[in-house]
């Protein structure tokens, strides 16, 4: 089974008024000046998958300007055994709608029909900022692997907001909490488990593997950096009733998932990511989408579609010619940019290669 784009079509999209693109299965190395437009291609397939897309952007700001009140993204998808026909749009600024097989769909089916992952010069930072996007990396893993996660979070989200709003207007009615705490808790216990699904999953992909990039040992923490915490819905329901005057204090919901951080280790020197190099750090994120790949590929039987910008740019000549080998060992489309051709030579005639102009047209490829 294969799980690749045949073709994309992109209108009014960020920088492009129209690109077109016919492939092969093989993996995608794009190459151009900066502002050629690259990042926007790889925006453009990551909204092909649950999700903001890999710059978590609205709708508006997506669209073309100054000609465009909307975009619309269209690809074909070899998957399963199937070639699906998926249309993303978004039309006035308004939420983004989705077809396929010209049918109204949802995005957990989205979810189950494409798996795509990311590894993008922003998350380069990752092991040494904020929790909030080290979760974001732990959640989008845990959809690869459980689509149904994004509906989770979104109704976790949705009655923490409730809650939170009663909380800051000092409600005192125990009435009024517990319904709320009630869905809180079992989207919670849902969340917790989906998670430590993919933690599982991820350490074991790794575990298994032949590869030169670093392992990373994976631990997910909760408030204040401790190692357990309410995990299961009885003990998030306790946590909420419990906390609730402290939280009233604080304005806001101090335990349950939101709270929870991915720790990660460079296992070969013990050594906490956040203490590790630059170019440690990367290559244990490069490790770790390689793993979900791995993972995903023995559960779904093809890998996933990767989405690798400005990749060739932070690895040795060494380390790219490695990334670009397991790539094609795993049989991934994966979708790389770069700024120039050179960054791609050790993959030779094993990818689609295609320049752009500065302006954003393919002149190669």
């Amino acid at each position: 089974m294969t799980l690749a784009l045949t073709s994309l079509s992109i209108s009014h999209f960020r920088s492009h008024k129209a690109l077109k693109l016919s492939l092969d299965g093989r993996p995608v190395a794009i190459h151009g000046p900066n502002g050629s437009g690259k990042t926007n291609i790889l925006e453009a397939v990551s909204m092909l998958s649950p999700g903001r897309g890999i710059r978590r952007a609205s709708a508006q700001d997506m669209t073309r300007r100054p000609e465009s009140l909307g975009w619309k993204v269209r690809a074909e998808l070899s998957s399963q055994d199937h070639l699906y026909d998926i249309e993303t749009w978004s039309e006035n600024g308004n939420a983004r709608q989705l077809r396929i097989d010209g049918k109204t769909a949802s995005q957990v089916t989205l979810g189950r029909v494409n798996r795509v992952l990311w590894l993008i010069p922003s998350m380069d930072r990752l092991w040494i900022e904020g929790a909030e996007g080290r979760r974001r990396f732990l959640d989008r893993a845990t959809m690869s692997f459980v689509p149904a996660h994004a509906e989770a979070v979104l109704k976790y989200e949705k009655s923490m907001r409730e809650r939170n709003r009663l909380l800051k207007e000092q409600v005192t009615d125990v009435h009024w909490y517990r319904a709320i705490e009630a869905q809180m808790a079992a989207a919670g216990a849902e969340i917790n488990a989906n998670r430590n699904i993919a933690v599982s999953a991820l350490t074991q992909a790794q575990r298994a593997a032949e590869t030169r990039f670093p392992t990373a040992g994976l631990d997910i923490l909760f408030a204040d950096g401790a190692t357990m915490g309410p995990e299961v819905e009885g003990e998030l329901l306790d946590a909420f009733a419990t906390g609730r005057s402290r939280d009233m204090a604080a304005g806001r919901t101090l335990a349950g998932p939101h709270r929870a951080d991915l720790a990660a280790v460079f296992v070969a020197k013990d050594t906490p990511a956040k203490d590790c190099s630059t170019g440690e750090q990367k290559a244990l994120l490069v490790s770790l989408i390689l793993a979900n790949a791995r993972a995903l590929t023995d559960e779904l039987g093809a890998p996933p579609i990767l989405l690798l910008d400005e990749i060739a740019a932070h690895l040795d000549a060494g380390r790219r010619a490695d990334l670009y080998d397991e790539i094609i060992a795993l049989g991934a489309q994966a979708w790389m940019t770069g700024t120039g051709p050179e960054l791609f030579n050790e993959l030779g005639p094993r990818a689609n290669i295609i320049a752009l102009s500065e302006d954003g047209r393919v002149i190669e490829g």
